[in-house]
């Protein structure tokens, strides 16, 4: 019997494009994808639940792991925030013959391609315009209107990044964006 061939999915975009929303739908229509859950300094945000939707850590944690190369990529997305993906989630995901899809930064997503090469699939989502994407930031109501701006400045130079990519998604409507990313992912695992 063959070993399985793990394949990885990474999903990039600018904080508020709605990439968390279609990395969601992927996983739940192909039974072979599990999402790797990254690790943050930062604290949770609304119902975000430790373990589900990051393992949040200390700073001094975070360095910890650094330290013991328990990472395949980090990165200090904002000051003092740190964001990373753990290679005991690759590790567990493949034992149980899954293929792993990784919601990261666009600079994260970069060094995962770079790292993983042909076995990855990169997608950049990207928002129909700046103004929409700030529109859904203010909607979405958990950062304050700095972090906001903050947020829509690193968007701009973010969006010049997905040169970097292999597939970019304009994230538009949603139904058609779910359809769109349904048919890249299949067409990936189907090679």
């Amino acid at each position: 019997m063959d070993s399985f061939q793990g394949k990885f999915i990474i999903f990039s975009a600018p904080s508020g494009a709605g990439k968390t929303t279609l990395v969601r739908h992927v996983v739940s229509r192909f039974p072979k994808l599990t999402f790797s859950i990254s690790a943050t300094t930062r604290p949770p945000r609304g119902e975000e639940q430790h373990g589900v939707d990051y393992f949040f850590l200390t700073i001094e944690e975070f360095q910890k792991k650094i330290q013991n190369d328990e990472f395949v990529e980090y990165e200090e997305v904002y000051p003092g925030r740190l964001y990373g993906t753990l290679k005991s989630e690759i590790d567990k995901h493949f034992k149980a013959s899954k293929h792993v899809i990784f919601d990261v930064d666009v600079e994260g997503g970069i060094r995962l391609k770079k790292i993983f090469g042909k076995q990855a699939l990169a997608i950049f989502i990207e928002p129909p315009s700046i103004q929409t994407l700030e529109e859904r930031l203010l909607k979405r109501g958990t950062d304050d209107l700095a972090s906001i701006a903050e947020r829509v400045h690193k968007a701009n130079y973010e969006l010049t990044r997905k040169v970097h990519f292999d597939e970019v998604l304009t994230n538009d409507l949603i139904d058609e964006s779910k359809n769109n990313m349904e048919r890249i992912v299949k067409n990936f695992l189907n090679r």
